[in-house]
């Protein structure tokens, strides 16, 4: 008896099916990125926080008058001749900068670091020059009624050029089609989460919004 193979059948999906599994396949690498940015962002902290406690130790220990008697001396040991001059310069230095009351004329004052406001990332993929070009406008009028962060476009238009006339920065990254063509051997979805991850560290990224190209958020979405 011939056994029959019967052959197999790949289930085709049609293209708002497929888009909604990308969609959410992007979702969980934006999720797991996000996890893995904020881990990252802690230890940093973490890492300046300290830097910052040893800066302002030794600063106060270069500015502390036994750390500078202590160099002068050392100094006059190795080189009397030329150290004598200098720390007598020195000295008079001081005294002239004194005011009446004792106290440096010349007190200065670190000046405030100005807070740069956070970035948020917006993964528009998939959106034609028009849609694009409607959803910076969009984001545009959201940062005037509100300017409380950084927006960083992300867009696979090849025609994204033409849109950075409008202020916002925008990053291009070549699409699916494009990139499989091209660069068979590296697979798209790895070069996504690549450059993602570029992004995120390059602008400290605080937020991330994947825009849905079937439904481009509106100005009232993105306020919320």
């Amino acid at each position: 008896m011939t056994n029959l193979k019967v052959p197999s059948r790949r289930v085709e999906l049609d293209a708002p099916e497929r888009a909604r599994w990308e969609l959410a396949a992007m979702a969980g690498r934006m999720r797991s990125l996000e996890a893995r940015l904020a881990e990252e962002q802690e230890n940093a902290e973490t890492a300046r926080k300290e830097r910052d406690r040893v800066h302002k130790r030794l600063e106060r220990l270069r500015e502390s008058e036994s750390y500078r008697l202590g160099l002068g001396l050392v100094s006059l040991v190795k080189d009397p001749v030329h150290t004598v001059p200098r720390l007598t310069r020195a000295v008079v230095r001081r005294m002239r900068r004194r005011r009446p009351d004792g106290r440096p004329s010349d007190v200065r004052r670190a000046p405030a670091a100005a807070q740069r406001p956070p970035a948020h990332l917006y993964v528009a993929i998939g959106l034609d020059i028009a849609a694009v070009r409607e959803f910076v406008l969009t984001l545009r009028q959201r940062l005037l009624v509100n300017p409380d962060h950084r927006p960083v476009v992300v867009t696979d238009c090849p025609s994204f050029a033409l849109l950075r006339e409008l202020g916002v920065l925008i990053e291009y990254l070549p699409d699916r089609a494009t990139w499989e063509r091209h660069r068979p051997d590296k697979p798209w979805d790895d070069v996504l989460t690549q450059r993602l991850s570029r992004l995120y560290r390059d602008h400290e990224t605080a937020r991330t919004v994947i825009v849905d190209r079937a439904q481009p958020p509106t100005l009232a979405d993105l306020l919320r």
